[in-house]
């Protein structure tokens, strides 16, 4: 890891922003898109340079195409707070951010050419020799206005307003490009780090999805997950995502509400092929594919138990949920009620609220 020598050093557990519903009546507070990304505080002395993330594994090696620019654009000393995004035609690709992270030094270099990030800048926690943590944020922010006067891309400065039907017209128009709401942050507000004193706004919203199976929980004792399908034009169940954060005793009931639809659940399950063995250690799902494998491996989860048991496709929950990345929920959905009503084909894509499309330049440049 390179060495740096800041009023702010490495590592730094990023301000964290918690989750409120519709966009707050508060005079004191300053809205930003909310980037779907890679969180990265910028260390930079110099020549040195270090990417940290928030589980404060440096990322500094996965963006080797970060280190010129940050070096031409930064101030000489400074600590910036941001996020590190892959754009592919004019939209938020997170897909291709999260390929961007590979064991491979050689795959690693391929895809800084490939899929380029950038990086936005939205705080600054210290330039030259002054730490700015304890300043408020309207003070921060425009110190960082005045810093990155003269930045290009691929180095951004997230726009900002105070104004709230500005706010509200990003919400809406900004998902076109990929991102998921906004963040609002107290004007008068120290950088305090790994508190949730900021406020983030995101779409929610609801879908009836098939329950094609379930994951156990860590400990073994109940229903970690459950793995959700909708059915394509063609017919085909895909794998869309998870609905979890169920109470202890939630878990253990319902293994025994879902046992009935264990039995014989594999013969006739459109994701029979998935149990196999081989399946279970393939990285990614089959090209072409909108959706990985439900018991397949991801880099980011390590050596954690993805194994499943396969239901016969025959019930169907509502989940709450908050956006949709290239056929998947972009997060973990929350079961709002079972829907007995509901047939399993009635779970299809074209329930599906999706964003009107926008260019990624909007977002960059909103009073264009």
């Amino acid at each position: 890891m390179n060495h740096v020598d800041l009023p702010v050093n490495p590592p730094v557990k990023p301000m964290l922003a918690k989750a409120v519903a519709g966009i707050p009546e508060r005079t004191d507070l300053i809205f930003e898109p909310k980037w779907d990304g890679f969180r990265c505080i910028v260390f930079r002395d110099g020549d040195e340079v270090v990417l940290g993330s928030r589980n404060e594994r440096p990322l500094t090696r996965y963006f080797p195409e970060m280190l010129e620019p940050v070096r031409r654009h930064l101030p000489e000393r400074c600590v910036v707070d941001g996020e590190l995004i892959v754009a592919t035609d004019d939209h938020l690709d997170f897909d291709g951010l999260q390929q961007r992270i590979h064991p491979a030094e050689s795959r690693v270099n391929m895809l800084a050419e490939k899929t380029p990030a950038a990086f936005i800048a939205f705080d600054l926690l210290a330039i030259g020799d002054d730490d700015l943590r304890n300043e408020p944020f309207r003070v921060r922010r425009a110190r960082l206005e005045e810093a990155l006067a003269d930045t290009e891309p691929p180095i951004h400065l997230t726009p900002i307003t105070t104004d709230h039907a500005t706010a509200a017209r990003w919400f809406t128009v900004f998902e076109g490009a990929g991102l998921d709401g906004l963040i609002a942050k107290p004007a008068d507000d120290a950088y305090v780090e790994n508190k949730r004193t900021q406020l983030k706004i995101k779409h929610i919203r609801s879908a009836d999805a098939v329950v094609a199976g379930y994951r156990w929980h860590k400990d073994g004792k109940g229903v970690g997950s459950l793995l959700l399908g909708l059915y394509n034009d063609n017919g085909d169940l895909h794998h869309v995502g998870v609905a979890a954060s169920f109470t202890a005793k939630r878990r253990g009931e319902l293994v025994e509400e879902l046992a009935p639809l264990t039995e014989g659940a594999l013969e006739t399950h459109p994701w029979k092929a998935w149990a196999d063995a081989e399946a279970h250690t393939a990285e990614e799902g089959v090209p072409g594919e909108p959706a990985r494998m439900p018991g397949a491996p991801h880099r980011w989860s390590g050596k954690k138990d993805h194994s499943w048991v396969p239901l016969r496709i025959e019930k169907v929950v509502e989940v709450k949920y908050g956006s949709t990345l290239n056929g998947r929920f972009r997060e973990v959905t929350k079961v709002l009620r079972w829907r007995p009503d509901k047939t399993p084909a009635e779970c299809d894509f074209s329930q599906l609220d999706e964003p009107v499309p926008v260019g990624l330049h909007t977002v960059l440049d909103p009073d264009d």
